[in-house]
């Protein structure tokens, strides 16, 4: 088993996963809180080489999800509202729309249920890109917050979903507008493709702030 990936938390240091010790049974999971492996990790999960369907794709969204979390680190509130060019895409706007999407898909999607907080039909019907724009009258401490918390929920759900036998053909309580339904294994897949594509706009974001490239 190779070494875990460890989060320094000044008193103490917390394993969140690895190659080896990447599943609870034979599915594919790290075994520490998904809060505290949000808030306090340093490096990035690794995806493994070899492993289950299962695990190769809940492996490649937290791998992004955990991208798109490291952009914020230790930037200002001015910092996450800041725009380049002519686009007005901010880092603190993508988070929270990654806020969002896990709420859309795990809760009204899935779940058939109405959205929580934030995410009103007021608030939308005001302005579509709520989730976005929005993000400006926020400080980098409830953005960071309300993103950690919805991907904590995202992640313990599917946990949970993921143990039943052929889980990824699964089917989410809402149907498409033609009636279709959806599979848990395209919501994963479409929730890697949102993360991937965002995580491209938020590298442009964070170097053109403080310089700051990689993963």
């Amino acid at each position: 088993m190779n070494p875990g990936i460890r989060a320094d938390t000044g008193a103490q240091a917390v394993s969140i996963g690895t190659r080896g010790d990447y599943r609870p049974g034979d599915i594919g999971w790290p075994r520490q809180p998904w809060l505290t492996y949000l808030l306090l990790m340093t490096e990035l999960p690794e995806v493994p080489e070899t492993s289950s369907e299962t695990a190769t794709l809940i492996a490649f969204l937290d791998y992004h999800r955990a991208v798109a979390r490291r952009k914020a680190e230790g930037l200002t509130d001015a910092q996450l509202n800041q725009t380049v060019a002519a686009s007005t895409l901010t880092i603190g706007g993508i988070l929270k729309h990654l806020a969002f999407v896990e709420d859309w898909w795990w809760v009204a999607v899935w779940q058939g249920a109405p959205l929580p907080e934030p995410w009103t039909e007021e608030r939308f019907a005001a302005d579509e890109d709520w989730d976005f724009h929005s993000a400006a009258d926020d400080s980098a401490g409830e953005i960071l917050g309300l993103y950690d918390e919805k991907v904590a929920a995202a992640q313990a759900a599917a946990q949970s979903l993921l143990l039943a036998p052929h889980a990824l053909e699964a089917v989410a309580s809402r149907r498409r507008k033609n009636g279709e339904a959806t599979s848990l294994r395209w919501i994963l897949v479409h929730l890697i493709e949102e993360y991937a594509r965002h995580c491209g706009h938020l590298d442009i974001l964070r170097e053109a702030i403080d310089g700051r490239t990689g993963d």
